[in-house]
């Protein structure tokens, strides 16, 4: 052969195992979306039945309205008297908050663009701060975050949720909004 060794997954200046880790690549993150998509709607729907317990009004209803101004206003009170010690009163989250700490839980995340926040339906939030991070969290995975079902009302939850997509660039507000749409 010219200078190829044998067996070499090389052809005419291509090296296929190149493209055989990408397709691998593809194939882990398609079914790892697919896994955490699935994980997602059994929460949902478990929530759903576990709020249908307390409250005749179905999850399906949820859509927290941003634009609604005195929402807003008074969101904002209960963000800074209940959020901001963790989430920052500019919605920035805590430094490193992708990173465990040594506890093996999460810092805070942001609340702005730049975090995960619009990444979920209106309906998963609401839960997240009434039931706490870890009704959403996969077996073996510790949250930080604490349930605020016994501290604020269902109306102050909506509010601070409010305040807080109120933040938002339109842009971002649209794309979670459609997630909410599409969660139902």
């Amino acid at each position: 052969m010219s200078g190829e060794k044998e067996g070499s997954d090389r052809r005419n200046g291509f090296d296929f195992r190149i493209v055989a880790l990408i397709a691998v690549g593809l194939v882990i993150a398609v079914v790892t979306g697919f896994g955490m998509s699935v994980f997602l709607k059994q929460k949902r729907d478990e929530l759903a039945a576990s709020l249908a317990k307390d409250d005749p009004m179905p999850a399906d209803w949820m859509f927290i309205d941003a634009g609604d101004v005195d929402l807003v206003i008074e969101g904002r009170k209960v963000y800074e008297a209940n959020c901001a010690s963790c989430h920052g009163y500019s919605l920035e989250g805590q430094p490193d908050w992708q990173q465990r700490g040594p506890d093996g839980i999460l810092p805070a995340p942001p609340h702005n663009e730049k975090g995960h926040t619009w990444h979920h339906p209106d309906a998963i939030l609401f839960a997240t701060v009434k039931l706490g991070g870890q009704a959403f969290m996969p077996q073996g995975v510790k949250s930080g975050m604490p349930a605020y079902g016994d501290i604020l009302s269902e109306r102050e939850i909506l509010a601070s949720l409010a305040y807080i997509k109120s933040r938002w660039p339109s842009k971002i507000r649209r794309r979670q909004e459609m997630r909410t749409n599409q969660s139902g």
